[in-house]
């Protein structure tokens, strides 16, 4: 659940400045203005990643190794874009090739957890 709230803060910080430059809220700030409001974001995605990692490490007594750690977080990164881009940018759409990259990461998911 930490995994998924961090990568919804960072998908937010990532992106959703193209949304608010699109519905005009923040069309004439500066660059660095910009990246300070995507950086005061990513704080708050760290304040779940961290301890997300913290406690799934198995160093730490978690269940999961430092790659298997990775690969869930880039699925759910993926995931949580996918929905953000549908939802709050109409113009994207799903096309084939963006559905066999996301298999390729399920995949990904099972042959890092292969014994």
């Amino acid at each position: 659940m930490l995994l998924i709230v961090s990568n919804i803060f960072m998908t937010f910080a990532w992106y959703g400045h193209l949304k608010l430059q699109e519905m005009k809220v923040i069309s004439n700030w500066p660059i660095y203005a910009v990246i300070l409001f995507s950086w005061s974001i990513a704080l708050a995605e760290y304040t779940f990643q961290v301890p997300a990692n913290r406690i799934g490490f198995v160093g730490n007594g978690g269940p999961f190794s430092l790659m298997q750690l990775k690969v869930i977080q880039e699925v759910i990164t993926l995931t949580i874009f996918t929905v953000f881009s549908m939802l709050l940018f109409r113009g994207e759409s799903l096309h084939w090739n963006h559905i066999a990259a996301f298999v390729c990461l399920v995949l990904a998911v099972y042959f890092v957890f292969y014994k």
